[in-house]
């Protein structure tokens, strides 16, 4: 296997909540150079499949600031905005200032993302068509995997370079809690909104989290960052898992089938909506999901854990049927690499999240996108890779 190359980026100033990887833009494989690989490829300003004229939701007009090149800190917002159409409009000048300087990137990439039918592998397999249609000395293998923290074990112990992770997860993994030794994880950008969903047949009398006591659950697949945060919405609701509510760990499609046919009263899982999983089971025999906001207090999502990208939202309209206005908890994705990724790897990466960002979207989406530039710098606590400052800056201007 070929581990991507290319010449690095140097070290920016600190940009993002997370700030920025110092050691990232070093030379990794020799070679160094500010303007390296700044371009998106020949076809980066061109629609891709059926869903490239496809919108990305409320941020996707979001704009970007002028002030990118002074770095941002945490309470640093970006002005000046202008949309993410004006900023695709310079993607064939990028690329043909990138075609003038150096081939580009080359080898392969291993990115992990989720379960076969959720969300992370539906954006996985876009984002690894833009990547091969915009460098095509890259590849890119899209790895399905339970989830979140599955994907930082892989990123940990070197058997993937990219990853999606929950916020939440990743923050997690930043100390010892989670693992025995902190993972060291750098961001390319905040991607859109997961939203747990924790659902019930209609005709359950299940109505809150509380009532699920002695009523059996599954709280998402072992590795996946549903698993992290169910046991603890159990405890914020006053129930221990295993305890006063008998907990299983099932993939998303031996969830359904068990919510089916009565052998567990509900499942979590955390996903884009709508998930193609739950539409069939809320179609037949049809589902109830749960309110999950009123416990973000007793997890400190509304004040004391901004940077794990917990937050209260609806279900939005359309979502499923009678979930609309639910209030369940949010919680952002992060694209996120090994440390040692090349900076300039990095930096042709990030701007195809932002110019590419509407052949981004997987179909059917109706929950938020945070794909411009003002939303992808907010990684919380995962500081930004300096290749991914690199992009942003100059995307900027």
């Amino acid at each position: 296997m070929t581990r991507p190359t290319g010449p690095a980026a140097g070290s920016p100033g600190p940009v993002g909540h997370g700030g920025v990887d110092r050691d990232a833009g070093r030379a990794i494989d020799g070679g160094v150079g500010r303007d390296a690989d700044r371009g998106v490829g020949r076809d980066a300003d061109r629609g891709v499949g059926r869903d490239a004229d496809r919108g990305v939701g409320r941020g996707a007009d979001g704009g970007v600031g002028r002030g990118a090149d002074r770095g941002v800190g945490r309470r640093t917002v970006l002005r000046a905005a202008v949309g993410v159409g004006a900023v695709a409009g310079l993607g064939g000048v990028l690329a043909g200032d990138a075609s003038r300087q150096n081939p580009g990137p080359s080898g392969e990439l291993r990115l992990a993302t989720g379960e076969p039918t959720a969300f992370y592998a539906a954006f996985g397999r876009l984002f690894a068509a833009e990547i091969e249609r915009a460098h095509p000395r890259l590849t890119c293998r899209v790895r399905t995997t339970a989830g979140s923290i599955a994907n930082i074990e892989l990123l940990r112990d070197g058997h993937a370079d990219l990853a999606l992770v929950l916020t939440d997860t990743a923050r997690a993994a930043q100390g010892t809690g989670l693992f025995p030794r902190p993972v060291p994880l750098r961001a390319l950008g905040r991607l859109y909104e997961t939203y747990l969903q924790f659902a019930v047949r209609a005709d359950s009398p299940v109505r809150t989290v509380a009532d699920l006591a002695g009523r059996k659950v599954s709280l998402g697949a072992v590795g996946s960052g549903a698993a992290l945060l169910g046991e603890r919405l159990l405890n914020a609701a006053g129930l221990t898992p295993g305890t006063d509510v008998p907990v299983r760990h099932l993939r998303l499609a031996d969830a359904a089938a068990a919510v089916r046919d009565g052998s567990v009263e509900g499942l979590l899982v955390a996903g884009g909506v709508p998930l193609p999983t739950l539409t069939d089971l809320d179609t037949d025999p049809g589902l109830r999901f749960l309110p999950l906001a009123g416990l973000l207090p007793r997890l400190g999502g509304r004040d004391g854990l901004a940077g794990s990208g917990l937050e209260e939202v609806p279900f939005p309209q359309g979502a499923y049927r009678g979930a609309g206005g639910v209030s369940t908890i949010g919680v952002s994705n992060l694209l996120v690499c090994r440390p040692g990724l090349p900076s300039a790897v990095v930096e042709a990466l990030t701007r195809l999240l932002v110019l590419r960002a509407t052949a981004l979207v997987p179909e059917n989406a109706v929950g938020a996108q945070f794909l411009d530039v003002r939303s992808l710098i907010g990684t919380g606590s995962v500081p930004l890779h300096s290749g991914a400052v690199s992009a942003y800056r100059a995307l900027h201007g």
